[in-house]
């Protein structure tokens, strides 16, 4: 049988791609722990500089497979949703959030509930024009998870947030675009070698600065003026010990592009 998590070793970055096309990619238990222990190995990787996270199909992810007794109910018995998520969705969601490399979506059809907010957990989201994000969890009666309601309201304002998250419907690429939700809408047929060129330029950049850069961005929503200015000071001690910032420096100097090497301090 084919494994639902394929990943391709590429020139400096992973591909990760989800491969349950009969199902539009919905994870169950199993897949959402397998693609937690993807992240982690390609976290442990020195080689690896980037992840890109895309689905087989016409469906990037249609999130939580509820007819599998990994998803949010079960089949024969009420089951504890709370421990479920605990369990699996909110590891793969911290593994994503806290990775050490930027992370790319590339998002290829539809995006579904947990699925959508899996592909917004990423640094860059780049969708095919005929994508859609749903949060589709008032459907079945739930609430965003897999970080949903800390992501939407940073990414579009709450008045945004709150009303995709209640009305349920589904909002297009070109329109995610506009809104800053995705970071760009690409041709259907260019997608994947939109990203993977994303990826490759992410893959050469220095890498602990970028993920410092990620942190403080998300420090901003709850910083003072002040606090902030003190972590990009903190920041940027960190940085500027790092082999990248020499290389970088020196690059500069000597009028030539840099070859930077991705390590930390």
């Amino acid at each position: 049988m084919d494994a639902t998590i394929q990943m391709q070793r590429r020139d400096g970055y992973r591909v990760l791609t989800l491969n349950r096309p009969d199902r539009m990619n919905a994870l169950d238990r199993d897949t959402v722990i397998d693609l937690t222990a993807q992240l982690a190995e390609a976290e442990a990787d020195d080689n690896c500089r980037a992840v890109l996270l895309t689905g087989t199909g016409r469906a990037f992810c249609a999130g939580a497979d509820l007819s599998a007794r990994g998803g949010n109910i079960g089949n024969d018995q009420p089951r504890d949703v709370g421990r479920v998520i605990e369990e699996t969705w909110n590891p793969l969601a911290r593994r994503l959030h806290n990775l050490r490399m930027p992370t790319i979506a590339a998002v290829n059809g539809v995006a579904a509930g947990a699925g959508a907010n899996l592909a917004l957990g990423c640094d860059i989201v780049l969708a095919a024009r005929s994508a859609r994000f749903v949060q589709a969890f008032s459907k079945i009666g739930l609430v965003p998870d897999c970080g949903g309601s800390f992501l939407l309201p940073r990414l579009i304002g709450e008045g945004r947030a709150r009303a995709v998250a209640m009305l349920a419907e589904p909002v297009g690429a070109e329109r995610a675009e506009t809104w800053g939700m995705i970071w760009r809408a690409i041709d259907d047929a260019e997608l994947m070698a939109e990203a993977e060129k994303l990826a490759v330029h992410l893959a050469s950049q220095p890498t602990h600065a970028l993920v410092l850069t990620r942190k403080a961005m998300r420090a901003s929503a709850h910083n003072s003026f002040d606090q902030q200015l003190d972590l990009e000071r903190d920041f940027q001690r960190e940085a500027a010990t790092t082999p990248d910032h020499a290389e970088g420096v020196r690059a500069f100097l000597e009028k030539r592009a840099p070859v930077f090497s991705g390590r930390g301090p």
